[in-house]
């Protein structure tokens, strides 16, 4: 007799009305909300912007769920084709049956379209998610418990599973194997996987800040710790598999799957101090390198800017100075850019004066030359008066007038004036040739 086991479920499907509630699924889908809440917390951390991991797990989980099945179909193809097998029982994932391996693979490929949707790079994303993976698959494993599945060999420890006649292994007949007929408990492997996930979902927390597992990393450490974890427990599991060389399928996926998360982390050692780009246009992780921005409120296209050199050699306080240099730099360009077009305009103001200048002393040059010329011209015309002939002159004058009647009404202060306006004349500045020839 049993000191304890645990006993497993009558049924694991309620109906609502004409909708079915199946456990299995509810496991699921509770499995993803918690990954996407811890995931999303996880990136908003890094510095992400929030609703990411929303957003992109709308691409994911899809994915996921058909990779995960085709995967369980293919592997276990005797389960639904051939004598006796329904096909259509292939789309029934209610049923249970969906393999981790298609669902990481065809998973990380709606996450890789749904990052390109959203312009975030994959790797970053994957180290955020990856304790929410681990921690998903955690819940999701107690859907196998509900379906009576995912067991062991044959067992009598305290923590034995209690599985029904309907669900122990059966022959290609569909008739329950004779050596399972009379045990009806069982090495709980779905529990196992549980907590395996559980404490695998604390370790990547706890690593991840430990040795800024970053670029990658965190989620080449969940691949590794998961398959580690799932390799052994397979050893126990005792349902219908495929096997080559005494060994089941799932184990030497998971012996590849550890070696290249294995390989990945030797490689990539030491990056915990190199900046990394959050997403492929100009986020940055906090502590990456802060690249000046010339206008302020422009975000830089990588694009436009030139590559830069590897930093995973230079220590983090070469690498802050440096910073500081570059902002300063860039604040000293930024004061000569402002200053420069000040500058430029007081020289071309100043040059458009002197040319104002130049151009009003060339006209006043040009104004006194033709003033001049008139005077020479008058002075080369007019004879210099000698004596002699200045009083034959005064002499003719006095004739002519003695000579000439005398106007009625005119005096001799008429005279005097007319004398006056002549002399007046004489001293008035010679203005042009018409005048001057008149006077001579």
């Amino acid at each position: 007799m049993l000191l304890a086991s645990i006993p497993s479920p009558s049924q694991g499907v309620w109906h609502l009305g004409p909708f079915p509630l199946r456990a299995y699924a509810l496991m699921i889908i509770i499995g993803v909300i918690v990954a996407v809440w811890l995931g999303d917390r996880r990136w908003v951390a890094k510095g992400g912007e929030p609703g990411t991991v929303i957003d992109i797990a709308v691409w994911a989980v899809p994915f996921g769920l058909v990779g995960g099945r085709l995967y369980h179909v293919v592997t276990d193809y005797q389960m639904y084709f051939g004598e006796g097998r329904d096909p259509i029982d292939a789309l029934k994932i209610w049923h249970g049956g969906l393999g981790i391996w298609g669902a990481i693979a065809l998973g990380a490929l709606g996450a890789w379209l749904g990052c390109r949707q959203k312009g975030v790079r994959l790797a970053p994303l994957a180290d955020a998610v990856a304790p929410g993976i681990a921690l998903a698959q955690a819940i999701g494993r107690w859907g196998n418990w509900w379906n009576q599945e995912l067991y062991g060999r044959p067992s009598t420890l305290p923590w034995a599973v209690e599985i029904d006649l309907a669900h122990r292994p059966k022959d290609s007949f569909g008739v329950v194997k004779p050596e399972f007929a009379d045990v009806s408990t069982y090495h709980p492997t779905f529990l196992y996987e549980s907590l395996w996930c559980l404490v695998l979902a604390v370790v990547l927390i706890w690593a991840g800040k430990k040795w800024n597992l970053n670029h990658g990393r965190t989620f080449a450490l969940y691949v590794a710790g998961y398959t580690l974890g799932r390799g052994c427990i397979e050893l126990l599991r005792i349902d219908n598999a495929h096997e080559f060389l005494g060994l089941r399928l799932n184990t030497y996926t998971s012996l590849v799957g550890f070696l290249a998360a294995a390989a990945y982390l030797y490689l990539n050692r030491g990056k915990g101090s190199v900046p990394e780009r959050l997403d492929d246009g100009h986020s940055y992780f906090p502590d990456a390198d802060a690249v000046p921005d010339p206008e302020g409120d422009k975000p830089l296209d990588p694009a436009d800017t030139e590559p830069t050199e590897d930093l995973s050699a230079v220590p983090p306080e070469e690498r802050a100075r440096a910073a500081e240099e570059a902002a300063a730099t860039a604040e000293a360009a930024r004061a000569d850019a402002a200053e420069e077009p000040d500058a430029e305009e007081a020289e071309e103001a100043g040059t458009d004066a002197k040319a104002e200048v130049d151009a009003e002393a060339e006209d006043q040059a040009v104004a006194e030359d033709d003033a001049e010329e008139p005077r020479e011209e008058a002075k080369a015309e007019v004879p210099a008066p000698s004596a002699e002939s200045g009083a034959d002159t005064a002499d003719a004058e006095a004739d002519d007038e003695a000579s000439e009647p005398v106007a009625a009404g005119a005096t001799a202060p008429a005279e005097d004036a007319d004398a006056e306006d002549a002399e007046d004349d004489a001293e008035r500045p010679v203005d042009d040739d018409a005048a001057v020839k008149d006077r001579a």
